[in-house]
């Protein structure tokens, strides 16, 4: 695993920490809502192949 996935999902992270703030204080709670489920869909695409692939590597750890 390279450490720039983690790299990008802290950029992401404060991306949507600062958009959620401004939308928020602009009066726009249900954009700021759906920019924050946005951000987390995207992270979840990029850790999914991670998530897979450490499945893989216990099942053939345990031969399940």
């Amino acid at each position: 695993m390279d450490i720039d996935i983690v790299f990008r999902i802290a950029a992401v992270g404060i991306l949507v920490a600062v958009l959620n703030q401004v939308l928020i204080r602009a009066g726009r709670e249900e954009q700021a809502m759906l920019t924050t489920l946005a951000g987390l869909v995207v992270v979840l695409f990029w850790v999914i192949g991670y998530i897979s692939d450490l499945f893989q590597a216990v099942e053939t750890m345990f031969r399940l």
